[in-house]
């Protein structure tokens, strides 16, 4: 039977690509979405038309409370269709842009990106962990806000920051099951996330390419494939790791 992955905000942008790109690798693959069933169903289409299994469910990773019921569905879905209710990779990519500078983040924005970025993965991470088969891994997503800065960002970058770590612990704490855990950290990428700056403004996309040493912004399709890297065989030996992904950035 195929291995399977799970990748949280798989109906669009960055985790549409690593869904794609998973697919590829002759992975199964089960998506999640917030709002666009839409969208979601053809991702799934997508991957089916490839030749691997795909199911798409609703959860909003902010919201812990939603996580119990969620994974029964996912273990109904994987039973009915696979007839097994384990998953091999978790992909913890959901997440949204919002950027304030430390002196005009507001609380409810703290909380907002906090619930999403770092208690959600944390707590949906945990329910998991029970359906990872042996020889799977967790792969996190950071950004290189984490490692630079842009003011503006500091808030969104301590959620980051936290998700390394949580990482390495993660290695730490599964390693005696064969799980690895490792985290990949994109820089600026052309996507509708944040609103679209990076791809719709200019000036911002002209400021990122200036300061990257492959001279352009990032593009989805740089990152998906990476996270399908890890998701292989042939990344068996790489745990505990921040990769990355970002053209050479700010370096």
């Amino acid at each position: 039977m195929n291995k399977i992955a799970f990748v949280t905000g798989g109906s669009r942008g960055l985790g549409k690509d690593m869904a794609l790109r998973i697919a590829e690798k002759g992975l199964d693959v089960v998506l999640t979405y917030k709002s666009n069933k839409e969208e979601a169903a053809k991702v799934v289409e997508a991957i089916e038309n490839k030749g691997q299994q795909a199911f798409a469910i609703q959860l909003d990773t902010s919201k812990t409370d939603s996580f119990d019921a969620v994974i029964a569905e996912i273990k109904t879905t994987l039973k009915e269709k696979r007839g097994q209710e384990t998953i091999d990779f978790l992909v913890n990519n959901a997440g949204i842009g919002l950027g304030n500078s430390i002196t005009e983040t507001t609380e409810e924005q703290f909380d907002t990106l906090s619930n999403i970025h770092l208690k959600g993965v944390f707590f949906l991470t945990q329910k998991l962990i029970p359906l990872l088969n042996e020889g799977g891994g967790v792969i996190n997503v950071s950004s290189g806000l984490a490692r630079f800065c842009m003011p503006g960002y500091a808030a969104y970058a301590m959620m980051k920051g936290g998700i390394e770590v949580f990482s390495r612990y993660l290695a730490k704490e599964l390693g005696s099951k064969g799980i690895r855990a490792n985290t990949i950290a994109p820089g600026a990428i052309e996507t509708d996330f944040g609103g679209g700056a990076v791809r719709d403004n200019e000036q911002y996309n002209k400021a990122v390419s200036s300061v990257t040493a492959l001279g352009r912004a990032g593009l989805a399709e740089d990152i998906g494939g990476v996270v399908a890297f890890l998701c292989t065989e042939d990344a068996r030996w790489i745990n505990a790791q921040r990769i990355e992904v970002s053209g050479g950035m700010n370096i």
